[in-house]
Parts: structure tokens; C-alpha cells; sequence
């Protein structure tokens, strides 16, 4: 019994870490979506710059805009560490427009309403209502997936993520 025990464990475990990990080296789905002006954005177009691809379950609600706020807060650093911050949320356009405008978001944000790009990136979820995880992609300038965050906390996680993108940059120089 305690075998079978031990053996669970381990399995479990091991699905854990290889889940998290799962990203890591792989590219970034190509998408074509609506950005909160209504321009359309394509995945090309991020390419040459470190991309910050976070996904929230909805615009105006409590912890999407802690997050959101955030961002904004830290924007001047992220641009100086040649960074994009892009979300991404089942909302429309009109909803992210209202969302940027009200915070004063200097980012953009993506109007997946047919959840294609939350789909690909596994990150769609259909309870308690449809709508896209809270998880981010830290994407190298080639486009590359080189970081997976599954499980974020609102209130560290630009700081978790800058300190991240210093760490892979300096890494990538060496």
C-alpha cells in the first residue's frame, strides 16, 4: 500500500513540474487579433522585443486590475528592458477600450471574443463562466517561450516578472 502510496506521489508530482515546464522552448501560436483601438495585431509584429503575454479572466474586475495597474505602474521599466506587455482576455473591444482608458494602460490589450489564441496557449476555461485563465508567457525576441507563469499572485507578479526578464536577459548575454 504504501508502495502504491510513494508511487502517486511521485506520479503527481511529476505531472505537476512536467506541466509547468511544458512551454518552456516552444513558440508562440501565431494570432491576428483586435487590439482595445480596434487595430488588428499579429504575433509577427512583437517579434525583435521581449513579450510579456498575460492572460485574465475579464476587464474591471478586482484582481485583473490590480494586475493591470501594476503593469502600468512598471511600464517605464519594462520598456527599458526592451519589453511589450500584451493582455488578453475574452472581452471586446469596447470593453478593453473602456478598461485602458479608465486605468490610463499604456499597453496593449487583445480582444480574444472567439478564444482562439487562449485556446492554443491552453490557458481557456469554461467555469464558472468562459473566459481565459490568469496565467503569462515570457516570450524571447525570436519568439520563443522561455518562461511559464501558471499560478500568478496580482500583487507580485510584475515584480516577479521583471526580476524574471533581467535574470534571462543577463543570461542571454552570457
Amino acid at each position: 500500500m504504501k508502495k502504491i502510496l510513494y508511487l502517486t506521489i511521485m506520479f503527481l508530482s511529476f505531472n505537476v513540474l512536467a506541466s509547468s515546464n511544458q512551454w518552456e522552448g516552444v513558440p508562440l501560436a501565431e494570432f491576428e487579433l483586435l487590439d482595445q483601438n480596434g487595430e488588428t495585431r499579429t504575433s509577427e509584429e512583437f517579434k525583435g522585443s521581449w513579450l510579456v503575454l498575460y492572460f485574465y479572466p475579464k476587464d474591471k474586475t478586482p484582481g485583473c486590475t490590480v494586475e493591470a495597474q501594476n503593469f502600468t505602474e512598471d511600464f517605464a521599466k519594462y520598456q527599458a528592458l526592451n519589453a511589450n506587455i500584451v493582455g488578453v482576455s475574452y472581452d471586446n473591444v469596447d470593453s478593453h477600450k473602456a478598461f485602458a482608458d479608465e486605468y490610463d494602460m499604456p499597453f496593449t490589450l487583445l480582444a480574444d471574443t472567439e478564444a482562439k489564441l487562449s485556446k492554443a496557449m491552453k490557458v481557456d476555461r469554461i467555469l464558472p463562466f468562459p473566459h481565459s485563465s490568469r496565467q503569462t508567457f515570457l516570450v524571447n525576441p525570436e519568439g520563443v517561450i522561455v518562461h511559464h507563469f501558471e499560478k500568478v499572485s496580482v500583487h507580485e507578479h510584475s515584480a516577479d516578472l521583471l526580476a524574471l526578464l533581467k535574470e534571462k536577459q543577463a543570461a542571454k548575454k552570457m
